[in-house]
């Protein structure tokens, strides 16, 4: 009787989850670079860190994320042992609403505050799209007036500024939903005046064409003019040819949201004398513009000129609970996309107050403000101008000559350590000193230090410049040009720290 073969244990494969993926030493060290010089300009303004949990009741997070091919999951949420449904953050505000409405009575008014950490989304990946990336957010909670708002745009400058951002390179642009609101108060009056007398806008009517016309209006960098106002009226076709759908506006009604989109003027004061055409008697949109126009003079009164900060009507932003302004920085310089095109970067944050939102917990209205930074979108734009790489910075590597001299080896280590250089002893089988140098260039190690028998009785080192080697190798052609820029010298045991600090030196100095 044949016996029965063995199954062989299926192996998991070693891959992240869709949509996920690992960050490595170099990328690791510039993102916490980064947001310790945002943490620093923060800081400098006033606002106190905050670390919330990475985990929240569905219920305090509110509804779900919306996403069309996945109804109900925006969020990775699951059931716990009371039932309780728990869901990993989407975003470091609804964490901070339920953080000031459970210690609201502990915490100073106004509350200043910042975070930053990992969020994650259950949306449908793709390229540079992942499900869990990083933000850093500085909000204030009870605090009313614009002035908030100004100094969050001001922060927002001078955090861009911080991270290797330069003037010129990007724009923070700030508007106010109120206005937008006024405008659809003016638009819906048009709309109600073209009706039967007798026939009445149902509020669900009205709040589903204004959801609908705020969507519209938020393409327009996308579409430009025309293709909003086929979107606001009969319909388009998009870049595959597919028909969209239009909202069914007539010219006249298309036109007042055109015009709104394109009142922004060679000035700021051009401007609010546009939008107060825009919005005529609305009580909302005028209110609006007021605030704009403080928010204006408190930023030239701290000397944030339009070359950094300026008043741009065709800022909408996409989440519904914006209840005032509204801002976005942008970065104006030019990339090439996948197929050598030239674009602008784009928006790398975003924000602006919502004053219901911590009335979820309290049911009373809190005023609230702030700006959330794309980390990795950021990153991404500081290798686009060449400000940083991924070029690793791997530490001093002491060779092992003898195995039974470990002793001495650790105590070269622990010196270099203790004189804040990065160092470490080869850990691996040091019999093939060749695999020791190799795998001191896998590590991008900027020197090896070597000492054998020889040089531990004369009371001497070697330390080999791996980085000038590297480029000897490629370069020098004579051996009178060797000779001329070693790549590797003999020093004495006691100058260990103080020579290969200078040859570090020399190599960043190369970079």
């Amino acid at each position: 009787m044949a016996r029965d073969k063995k199954k062989k244990p299926v192996r998991p494969r070693a891959l992240p989850p869709k949509g996920f993926r690992d960050y490595f030493g170099a990328e690791v060290a510039e993102r916490n670079a980064m947001l310790n010089e945002i943490a620093e300009v923060y800081h400098r303004y006033g606002f106190d860190a905050l670390e919330s949990s990475a985990v929240e009741t569905v219920e305090a997070l509110g509804s779900f994320l919306p996403d069309v091919e996945r109804p109900n999951a925006g969020v990775f949420a699951w059931q716990d042992e009371d039932d309780a449904w728990m869901a990993l953050r989407y975003d470091l505000t609804a964490p901070l609403a339920r953080v000031y409405a459970q210690h609201r009575n502990d915490l100073p008014t106004p509350y200043r505050r910042y975070a930053m950490g990992p969020v994650w989304r259950n949306e449908k990946p793709g390229p540079g799209r992942y499900r869990q990336f990083y933000q850093c957010d500085a909000d204030t909670v009870g605090a009313a007036s614009v002035a908030a708002d100004a100094e969050i745009c001001a922060m927002l400058s001078d955090t861009l500024e911080a991270v290797g951002i330069e003037r010129g390179d990007y724009i923070v642009r700030v508007n106010n939903r109120k206005v937008l609101n006024g405008v659809l108060e003016n638009l819906f009056g048009s709309v109600i005046s073209n009706t039967d007398e007798d026939k009445e806008l149902s509020e669900d009517y009205n709040r589903i064409m204004s959801d609908n016309i705020l969507r519209t209006v938020d393409k327009f960098d996308k579409v430009g003019e025309q293709g909003v106002r086929e979107l606001l009226s009969g319909g388009r076709k998009d870049a595959s040819g597919a028909f969209i759908e239009g909202l069914g506006l007539s010219n006249d009604q298309a036109n007042i949201v055109i015009s709104f989109l394109k009142s922004k003027g060679s000035s700021s004061s051009e401007t609010f004398n546009n939008l107060r055409k825009v919005v005529g008697n609305s009580g909302i949109g005028l209110e609006g513009i007021n605030e704009l126009e403080t928010i204006s003079d408190l930023l030239t009164a701290g000397g944030y000129g339009p070359d950094r900060i300026e008043i741009d009507p065709s800022v909408v932003r996409g989440l519904g609970y914006y209840t005032g302004p509204v801002y976005e920085a942008e970065l104006t310089f030019e990339i090439l996309d996948a197929k050598g095109r030239k674009r602008q970067f784009g928006s790398v944050a975003g924000g602006g107050r919502y004053d219901d939102l911590v009335k979820r917990f309290t049911g009373q209205e809190v005023p609230a403000t702030g700006v959330s930074i794309g980390v990795d979108r950021l990153l991404a734009a500081l290798r686009e101008k060449g400000r940083i790489s991924s070029q690793a910075k791997g530490p001093v590597v002491v060779t092992v000559m003898d195995r039974d001299r470990m002793g001495d080896y650790q105590k070269m280590v622990t010196e270099l350590r203790n004189a804040g250089i990065r160092a470490e002893v080869y850990l691996g089988n040091p019999k093939n000193f060749g695999n020791q140098l190799k795998y001191a260039d896998k590590r991008e190690s900027p020197v090896a230090v070597i000492e054998g028998g020889n040089e531990k009785d004369a009371g001497v080192v070697q330390i080999k410049d791996l980085a000038l080697g590297a480029r000897l190798s490629a370069e020098i052609e004579t051996a009178e040009e060797w000779k001329a820029q070693p790549a590797q010298i003999e020093i004495k045991r006691s100058d260990l720290v103080a020579e290969v600090r200078k040859m570090i030196a020399r190599a960043e100095g190369l970079d």
